[in-house]
């Protein structure tokens, strides 16, 4: 009777050692997996920081643009301005003037 007491006692240490080992592998596996996921997920973070980078970029140099533009539609719009660059750039001149070349 003893022996069968003892070979029980043994036995339910065995079995709760490899519930335990097992248990442990599971959680370790999930842990891998877990890093693993974390580490691609930081790398596709630094990628996507990288294009919005470079899509700000793009934005502000088109933000500039449109200002630029916005300025020369209101130059546009002033007579001096337009006569200014009727005599510079096309050579008209007033009348009464006359236009001088220097070459």
């Amino acid at each position: 009777m003893i022996t069968s007491i003892q070979s029980k006692k043994s036995a339910a240490p065995a079995g709760t050692k490899r519930r335990l080992k097992i248990w442990f592998c599971v959680i370790a596996l999930f842990m891998g997996w877990a890093i693993y996921t974390f580490f691609t997920q930081m790398a596709s973070q630094g990628q996507a920081e990288i294009k919005l980078a470079e899509v700000q970029g793009k934005i502000d140099a088109a933000t500039k643009q449109m200002k630029d533009l916005q300025l020369q539609v209101e130059r546009l719009n002033d007579k001096e301005y337009i006569g200014q660059l009727a005599t510079k750039e096309q050579g008209l001149v007033k009348r009464g003037e006359k236009q001088i070349v220097a070459e």
